[in-house]
C-alpha cells in the first residue's frame, strides 16, 4: 500500500469510526456498567470482528450471502435480535413491574463484576452479526486493494488500520465514560442513561430488522 492509498484509507476508517452507531452505544453502555476495562475489552471484541468481515469479503463469501436471500435475511434477523436483546437487558435493569404498575428500580447493584469473556463476546457478536458491516466492507475494501496482489493479505492490512484507529478512539471514549461514572451512577441520571442507551440499541435493532 503506497502512502497516498494509506492516508486515504486512514481518513476513511477514521470518519467511519467517529460516526455514532451501535459500536459507540455499546462502548458507552458497557463502560458505564463496568468501567474502563469493560469498555476496552468490548472494543477489543468489536474490532476483532473487523478481521472476520475483511476475510469474508476477500474470500467472496459475503457475495454468496448477498446472492442467497434467505441466508442474508437470516443473518440480518439474528443481528437485529442480538441488538434488541442488548438494549432490552439495559431497560430491564431499570424497569420492574409490581402490582400491575411500572416503577424505576434503584441501581444499587449497578456496578457489576468485570467479566472479560462477557465484554468481549458482546462486542464481537454485535459487530460480526451486523450485516451492514459486511455490505460496508464489500464496498470499502476494493477501493484499497491492488488486483495484482493477494486480496486476503491486503484486506487484513486494511482491517488492521481500522482496528488500530477504532481501538484508540473507543478506549478513549471508555475512559471518558469511566471518569463520569460517579455522576452517571446517581439514581436519577442512571435511570435516564440506561433508558436512553437501551432504547437506542432496541431502535437500531428494530430498524435493522425492518430495513429492506
Amino acid at each position: 500500500m503506497d502512502l497516498h492509498t494509506f492516508l486515504t484509507c486512514l481518513a476513511a476508517v477514521t470518519l467511519l469510526t467517529l460516526t455514532p452507531g451501535v459500536d459507540t452505544m455499546l462502548i458507552i453502555r458497557n463502560s458505564a456498567r463496568g468501567g474502563w476495562w469493560d469498555g476496552a475489552v468490548s472494543s477489543l471484541g468489536i474490532c476483532s470482528g473487523l478481521f472476520i468481515h475483511a476475510s469474508i469479503s476477500a474470500l467472496g463469501i459475503s457475495i454468496l450471502l448477498l446472492q442467497t436471500a434467505w441466508a442474508f435475511t437470516a443473518l440480518k434477523i439474528v443481528g437485529a435480535c442480538y441488538l434488541i436483546w442488548l438494549g432490552g437487558s439495559s431497560l430491564w435493569k431499570v424497569v420492574t413491574h409490581r402490582g400491575g404498575g411500572v416503577r424505576f428500580a434503584e441501581p444499587a447493584v449497578r456496578e457489576q463484576r468485570f467479566s472479560f469473556l462477557r465484554s468481549f463476546r458482546e462486542g464481537f457478536l454485535s459487530n460480526v452479526l451486523n450485516p451492514k458491516a459486511i455490505l460496508f466492507y464489500m464496498a470499502f475494501l476494493p477501493q484499497f486493494i491492488d488486483p495484482t496482489g493477494p486480496p486476503l493479505s491486503q484486506s487484513l492490512l486494511v482491517a488492521t488500520i481500522h482496528f488500530t484507529v477504532a481501538m484508540g478512539y473507543q478506549c478513549l471514549l471508555a475512559s471518558m465514560v469511566d471518569r463520569a461514572r460517579t455522576w452517571l451512577q446517581q439514581p436519577k441520571i442512571s435511570r435516564i442513561f440506561d433508558t436512553l442507551t437501551g432504547s437506542v440499541l432496541v431502535y437500531i435493532g428494530a430498524r435493522l430488522a425492518l430495513d429492506r
